[in-house]
């Protein structure tokens, strides 16, 4: 009996006319895919700041090395870790390092992952990294790990310190996403988004920042 009722509702459904379903409307637009450059740099600074981050905006790769000595000093910092991506490459902080009495290290300086490792956690009191892209809408960095930009240099130090170009700032994250994931033949190995110091909700769900990685993120805008 119970199988008759079965096949019966099975034999309606199937039975049933078929129709198509209505198309999705198209979205209306983000508001923010309408900003001009100027305007995105002003979003993506505020939504950063009100997550405890700071920037600061200069006009070109003197004026970024500037910077980077006043915050050495008003941090005082002794020793740093730096990326070798192609932001930082060509501001040789090496050089800006001697000059400043400043030991910067790099990963490439470690003969293996065991000794940056150590050097990343137990002696660098910041970390220096490029940015590849920069997300107004939520004051988001986006970065490609790869050999010039070793994942720990952004993450072990309790200071982040990070160069973006303004060229580099996108309205939205989808856009991101589909510049760094739209091509299955340059898929990077690892890319993270960072939205100021780290934090956590995991203690009785009370946010913490600073937990598990950088308690403070220093952004540098150029251009």
């Amino acid at each position: 009996m119970e199988k008759s009722a079965r096949d019966e509702i099975l034999g309606k459904l199937k039975g049933a006319p078929k129709e198509s379903i209505s198309p999705r409307p198209d979205m209306p637009p983000l508001r923010e895919l309408s900003l001009t450059r100027e305007e995105m740099i002003k979003k993506f600074s505020d939504t950063l700041i009100e997550e405890t981050g700071v920037v600061y905006r200069v006009k070109d790769n003197r004026e970024a090395l500037d910077k980077l000595t006043q915050i050495v000093r008003e941090e005082g910092l002794k020793c740093v870790m730096a990326s070798t991506d192609e932001v930082i490459a060509p501001l040789d902080l090496s050089a800006w390092g001697r000059k400043n009495d400043l030991e910067v290290m790099t990963p490439k300086d470690f003969a293996d992952r065991d000794s940056f490792k150590d050097a990343v956690f137990d002696r660098a009191g910041a970390g220096i990294t490029g940015a590849d892209f920069a997300v107004a809408e939520s004051g988001t960095l986006g970065l490609i790990h790869n050999k010039d930009q070793a994942r720990l240099v952004s993450l072990a130090p309790i200071l982040h310190i990070a160069i973006v170009p303004v060229e580099r700032m996108f309205p939205v994250y989808e856009q991101v996403i589909e510049k760094v994931f739209g091509k299955k033949e340059t898929l990077p190995s690892q890319f993270v988004f960072i939205t100021g110091p780290s934090m956590t909700g995991d203690i009785q769900g009370a946010l913490f920042k600073g937990m598990h990685g950088p308690r403070k993120l220093i952004v540098i805008l150029i251009g």
